[in-house]
């Protein structure tokens, strides 16, 4: 064990150790429908749902699994954008003691029929528009059963007659699914499942809850496995941090899909824990969440650096009010400190980074949300009952403060495992320690910060280059919106330095204003020796900005050019 620095860093609110209870995550579900039965669960572009309804609803769909077949330990995709059904899917499939599969989907034919196959799904919720897609996949997988809801299942009148309309306009399709066979509709399982309590041995350590498939940046995506015991911890983390936060009080923003494992953790889970309402965003788009924050008044705000970034270049930004919003925790990737203060002095509320991993259920370290001492550029200290150390190649004795190595993480939330993958498995852990494949360093108070992912490091005429550092400093310019740094190709160097760069609206700057400025501010081996200009940046669905997609374009263009005439 480390000596932990970071306990004498904590506010007297918060914990250093908790204590968690050895139930099931769907037994919050159904205490919140007992304390808060009729107050609002889920707001949903203008309908509300009650707590007494998402459980009752859940329990109808649990029932309805066990008449076609699906029991302990089967796998049940769920392919939704935020919206009531995913939630109650959600807690469904777990009510029967199944684990659930979470599909992005925005992915193609390939990508579904892989996470199908890998996980050995026997049934999968999507919407009607993607019936088309899965239908083509199904023979190619274990796949048994097709459940299909629409947006307009859930929407209130007269948005429910209008929106089909609008969605063969936007999608040129109209899919019509009848409720037979391997194809049910999410409606007529609504109409005629019982609400019964439904039961199963439960096992608090082993039982996994999640199959959570990693972005595949550095090989085939793997299945998460993350148990009940796992996910419970880490929610139960997240409120201590939020110790400000009221149980049946707040608002949450859900913007964040719960595809992904940080918005499924803080929005969906952490809500119903403590019975606060949630405000689901089907569809990201940054006039539609201005809009949600002025009329729904959210308190909490979870999101990626993009997210705020976009929100506060918005042109019509000063029309809204979002003087609501108490806490943000930012994930996913590195948040400029630039984007921190703004959005702090617009909101009047506080947004601090966190830094946490699929693996990790997901959340490991954060900065405190209200002290009033910050570490400029870290991502926080480990949460409670987390330890946390910086490794060398070999080791597994911690480095010293201010020496940069890999990132190692233990705790109650670090996953049982990959899926079907135990060579994996072995090698992300040494002596218990899980390997984050990210280079940091801890300073002398307990401090974390991120140099970089292991698989990014740009190494020119023989230096290491951090990208991160250089876009910290290209964020601080006045002109730029978004940046990111890749390493790619160079016949000398071996790599280079290559910007990506958006422009904030109206801005302008030149190449050779912007090699001034980095030379101003970086070692010259850090400048970047190339400059693009786009219009927007290649991003996961949280926001994410792809780097290695960029990388992989300039790959095919050096291929490309080398090719015989």
């Amino acid at each position: 064990m480390t000596m932990k620095p970071w306990l004498d860093l904590y506010p007297a609110e918060i914990s250093k150790t908790l204590d968690y209870e050895h139930i099931p995550i769907q037994e919050f579900l159904t205490r919140s429908s007992e304390k808060y039965p009729n107050k609002t669960a889920m707001h949903f572009l203008g309908k509300d749902i009650s707590f007494k309804e998402f459980h009752e609803s859940a329990l109808k769909f649990a029932n309805y699994l066990t008449t076609i077949g699906i029991v302990k330990g089967d796998r049940v995709a769920i392919m939704l954008p935020n919206c009531p059904q995913g939630a109650i899917a959600y807690y469904g499939i777990l009510y029967v003691g199944a684990i659930v599969v979470q599909t992005n989907p925005l992915y193609t034919e390939r990508e579904v029929a892989y996470q199908m196959v890998d996980s050995g799904a026997k049934a999968i919720i999507s919407l009607d528009i993607l019936f088309p897609r899965i239908s083509k996949i199904v023979k190619d997988t274990k796949l048994e059963h097709v459940i299909i809801t629409g947006i307009k299942d859930y929407l209130p009148f007269p948005k429910n007659l209008i929106y089909p309309f609008i969605q063969k306009k936007e999608h040129g399709i109209t899919v019509k699914v009848e409720h037979r066979g391997m194809n049910h509709l999410f409606t007529e399982i609504m109409k005629v499942a019982k609400s019964d309590p439904v039961s199963y041995d439960f096992d608090y350590d082993e039982d996994i809850a999640l199959l959570q498939y990693t972005g595949g940046t550095t090989g085939p995506p793997k299945g998460v496995m993350l148990t009940h015991a796992n996910l419970i911890s880490n929610v139960k983390m997240c409120g201590e941090w939020l110790y400000k936060c009221k149980e049946g009080e707040e608002t949450v923003m859900g913007i964040l899909p719960f595809f992904h494992v940080y918005g499924m953790t803080t929005v969906l889970i952490l809500s119903v824990m403590q019975g606060n309402r949630m405000v689901l965003i089907p569809k990201f788009d940054f006039e539609t969440a201005l809009k949600a924050i002025d009329k729904q008044k959210p308190t909490l705000f979870p999101g990626a650096p993009t997210i705020y970034i976009g929100l506060l270049n918005h042109p019509n930004l000063k029309k809204y009010d979002l003087s609501s919003i108490k806490a943000c925790i930012s994930g996913s990737a590195a948040l400029p400190v630039e984007v921190q203060e703004k959005f702090e002095k617009i909101t009047g509320g506080k947004l601090v980074e966190g830094y946490g991993l699929t693996e990790t259920s997901p959340v490991t370290h954060s900065n405190f949300v209200w002290a009033d001492k910050r570490a400029k550029g870290s991502i926080g200290v480990p949460w409670p009952d987390t330890d946390s150390c910086i490794l060398g190649p070999e080791s597994s004795e911690p480095l010293a403060n201010g020496e940069i190595g890999e990132i190692a993480v233990k705790g109650p939330q670090v996953m049982k495992g990959y899926w079907n993958r135990p060579e994996d498995t072995e090698q992300t852990f040494r002596d218990g320690w899980f390997l984050t494949g990210d280079l940091g360093y801890m300073d002398d108070e307990g401090y974390f910060y991120v140099v970089d992912r292991k698989k990014d490091i740009i190494i020119a005429s023989g230096f290491n280059i951090y990208p991160r550092e250089i876009e910290e400093v290209l964020y601080e310019h006045e002109a730029i919106q978004e940046c990111v740094i890749a390493g790619i190709p160079d016949p000398y160097r071996g790599e280079t330095v290559k910007a990506y760069i958006v422009l904030k609206q109206g801005a302008t700057v030149t190449e050779e204003e912007l090699d001034k400025y980095c030379r101003e501010n970086l070692a010259s081996f850090k400048v970047p020796r190339l400059y693009e200009f786009r219009t927007e940046l290649p991003k996961t669905a949280v926001g994410k900005i792809l780097r290695r997609a960029l990388i992989d374009e300039e790959k095919k263009k050096a291929e490309k050019e080398l090719l015989p005439l």
